[in-house]
Parts: C-alpha cells; structure tokens; sequence
C-alpha cells in the first residue's frame, strides 16, 4: 500500500466498520463460536453480503426507507444520523456481516442488540391519508417494511453490479428470511416473486408517501457528514444507487438519473474500492477459520 493511497484506504475502513484496521473487535468475534451460523460457505448470502455492491445496496435501502411514514418518523425522532452517520452506518454494517458470516449464538446477539433499541422507539406519526397514527419500531408493518427494502435493495445492487448469485436471486431472498425472522419479521418473502409482490403491496395500499421529511433524509443522504476526499467518489455511489431504484419510487423520492453513465460509473468505483480494501473479505476469512476450527471446511 502506497504513501498516497494508505489513508485513503484508513478512512474507507473507518466509515464502513469503526475501526481504520478494517478489523474491529466483533469481526474478531467471528473467528469464534462453536457450529457455522446460519449460512456458510456457497450460500447465497455469502455471496451477496461479501461483494462489493453493498456500498450501493445500503444507500439504496436507506433512500426507500424512507418512504415509510412510520420509519421515517422513527428515523427523524431517534436516530442520530445527522450527528454520528458514520457511526449508525457501521452499526448496521456490524449486523449484518455478523449474522450472515458469525455462528448462530452471535447472530442471535446482535439481532437482540437490534431489538433492544427497537423497544426504545415509539411515537406518532401522520400517515399517507393524513390520519395520526402510533409507531413502534417493533410493529409488524414496520419491521416488515424494513426487511423488504434491505433484501431487495441488496439483492437488487447484487444483480446489477456483484457475480453470480449461488442458487440464484430466490435463494438469497429464502436464506435471509432468517435474518428477518431474528429480528421478528413475520412471514418474510422467501423468494424473488414474493419480495416484489410485498414491496409492490406497501405502495398500492397507499400506505408510501413523500413529504417534506422525506426531501430532508434524501438531501442528507445525498450529501452525508463524510470527509471532503471521499465525497466525489460517494457522489457517484449515490448516483448508481438512485438509477437502480425502479422508476415508480424514484419519483417518490423526487429524484432522477444523472445524465451521465452512473451505472458505469459505479462499476468503476467499486472495482477501485475492491483494489484499496483487497478483494478478500476480512469477515468471510474469519468465518472460514472458524469452520476450519471445527472441521466443517
């Protein structure tokens, strides 16, 4: 690693994981445990969790979260993203490479972390008809919707830009049902078909709507708290992801594509980022030690 790209390198790790090593303490935690997780090797989840395109897929799910009335108002009255959006990135990354790559008992740990904080989020919120309604981050509806736009959001930036998915797209959709269900999603899609046939019902119910919170999370979204030398290369991120949104919600969201290639464009940038951060993931490795220390590799 070269004297101009080193910290460069430092800060890409420091904003996806907390840590400038690229290897914070609950990926060690990987390397731990007693059977193989949920997964493993050749699962689909692997393959999709563990590619490049998860730098799209997560401002893609941030930007169709926000559609929810009931998640937004969780978002804007709890979540300290305006203060510490480094900080809430790398806690949901912490989720979800340690369920998909960690055993069993540290995935159902960090889904109760995840709960934990569900239960501290209440409030009211005025719906797509203009009727006051009472959220909990726990409701059904809105852990649901939560799950829909992730899987689809990363299965969806897998398609356009990652490798061939084992199994294919309804086998990622069916094995994080599990994600979904430790975290109390009921009745999660278990296949592609089902996944855009939830998605499409939370939008032809009408319960979807744009408003000024909306404008105010996608401007923030747009141009996040990130140091000045890693925003030309977000901006185009940001760009890919916008064009990987399906027509419908882009204009929920009163954005368009950019007039360049962003789909292009994005591809570049992540082989870039895969030749800075190395093409081997430093949570995968530790998974792979852990199976190999039990005899299952």
């Amino acid at each position: 690693m070269t004297s101009l790209t080193a910290p460069f390198r430092s800060r890409l790790l420091s904003a996806f994981t907390g840590d400038s090593s690229g290897r914070p303490d609950w990926v060690s935690q990987i390397e731990e445990g007693d059977d193989a997780g949920f997964f493993g090797v050749g699962s689909a989840a692997w393959a999709v969790h563990g590619g490049m395109a998860t730098l799209v897929a997560g401002i893609r799910a941030l930007l169709m979260q926000t559609l929810h009335p009931g998640a937004m108002a969780g978002v804007h009255d709890w979540s300290r993203y305006k203060e510490d959006p480094l900080g809430r990135l790398s806690g949901t990354i912490q989720w979800l490479i340690g369920v998909t790559f960690s055993d069993t008992t540290m995935a159902v740990r960090e889904s109760n972390r995840v709960g934990r904080f569900h239960d501290r989020v209440v409030g009211t919120y005025v719906d797509a008809r203009g009727v006051e309604r009472q959220y909990a981050a726990g409701d059904p509806e809105l852990l649901s919707w939560v799950h829909v736009v992730f899987t689809d959001a990363f299965l969806g930036s897998h398609l356009v830009w990652g490798s061939e998915i084992p199994g294919g797209p309804d086998r990622y959709v069916s094995e994080w049902t599990k994600a979904g269900e430790l975290v109390g999603v009921v009745d999660p899609p278990a296949s592609q078909a089902e996944l855009r046939s939830q998605l499409e019902a939370f939008r032809t119910a009408g319960i979807l709507k744009s408003d000024d919170r909306v404008a105010e999370a996608v401007r923030f979204i747009r141009k996040p708290g990130l140091p000045p030398g890693m925003l030309p290369f977000y901006n185009i991120l940001f760009a890919g992801a916008v064009a990987s949104i399906p027509l419908e919600y882009r204009r929920m969201l009163g954005l368009r594509r950019a007039w360049w290639p962003a789909i292009t464009a994005t591809r570049l940038i992540l082989v870039l980022v895969g030749s800075l951060l190395g093409r081997s993931s430093t949570s995968e490795d530790a998974a792979r030690r852990r199976l190999a220390r039990l005899g299952l590799l």
